[in-house]
């Protein structure tokens, strides 16, 4: 399932409506509208840091004109929700197996992953 596409400015949870473009020959970054699928050498912007975009000094911007608009989800992206509804209500899915554990090491820490466990003090 594809999930909406969020705006690309750190801690920016807004839906992307706009698509950031570098044309570096030219010196000019280009806001239009969102692009069809992400890019690697573009940016999702939410409205209203494609409406405050600036650029370097020397640069240019071009908008798109208008207001832009957040876009419809297709019929297949429906779809593709309903089946994950659909499959997490399940009551027959298999159940996710149990984590591993480590053998404690000689501090008497216990290693899972990423996360340890400390023996406590008294």
């Amino acid at each position: 399932m594809r999930s909406v596409r969020k705006c690309s400015r750190t801690g920016c949870l807004e839906p992307a409506v706009a698509t950031l473009t570098y044309a570096y020959s030219d010196s000019t970054a280009v806001v239009g509208p969102l692009a069809t699928a992400s890019e690697p050498h573009s940016y999702d912007l939410c409205e209203a840091h494609a409406l405050r975009l600036t650029a370097p000094k020397g640069w240019e911007v071009v908008r798109h004109e208008g207001e832009f608009a957040a876009p419809e989800p297709s019929s297949d992206e429906l779809t593709a929700l309903a089946e994950a509804v659909r499959e997490a209500g399940r009551s027959d899915r298999p159940s996710a197996p149990p984590p591993e554990q480590s053998e404690p090491s000689r501090t008497g820490e216990i290693r899972r992953g990423h996360l340890r466990v400390l023996p406590g003090r008294a």
